[in-house]
Parts: C-alpha cells; structure tokens; sequence
C-alpha cells in the first residue's frame, strides 16, 4: 500500500489535495518533514502522511472525525 502525502486546509471548507504519493514508508516521512519546514508562519494549511489502498481510501480516512484521546481522570 501507498503513503499518500496530502495539504488539508480547513477555512472557509474542508479541502483535501494530494500533493505527492510514495511507496516507501521512509522516504514519505523524509519527503514530508522537508514540506512542513517549508511552510510560511501561520500557514492554515496542514500536511498530512497516510497509508492508504488507493487516494479514495486515502481521503476517506481524512476525512473521518475521530474521537479526542481520553484525559487524565475521566474515568
């Protein structure tokens, strides 16, 4: 399966756009790393690394809201 590398803006709408797609795990963290240094200060946009079937299956789970981490005493 593919990494899939893609820029996740949030205002005004949710946009997904794929930037780049790998095959090895190793030179899509490299290759992403070097991209978040290069956005400017204050940059609404995010870089998100997935694994993924296919740019679908990709953006799907992008797309899917997950539930925050439990905090210290919430039992």
């Amino acid at each position: 399966m593919p990494y899939f590398i893609y820029r996740v803006t949030e205002f005004p709408i949710r946009k997904l756009e794929k930037l780049e797609q790998y095959d090895v795990y190793r030179e899509a963290s490299a290759r992403v790393k070097q991209m978040r240094k290069e956005l400017t200060e204050g940059s609404p946009a995010l870089l998100k690394m997935i694994h993924a079937e296919s740019e679908l299956h990709a953006e799907d789970l992008l797309n899917q809201v997950r539930e925050p981490a439990p905090e210290l005493g919430d039992d």
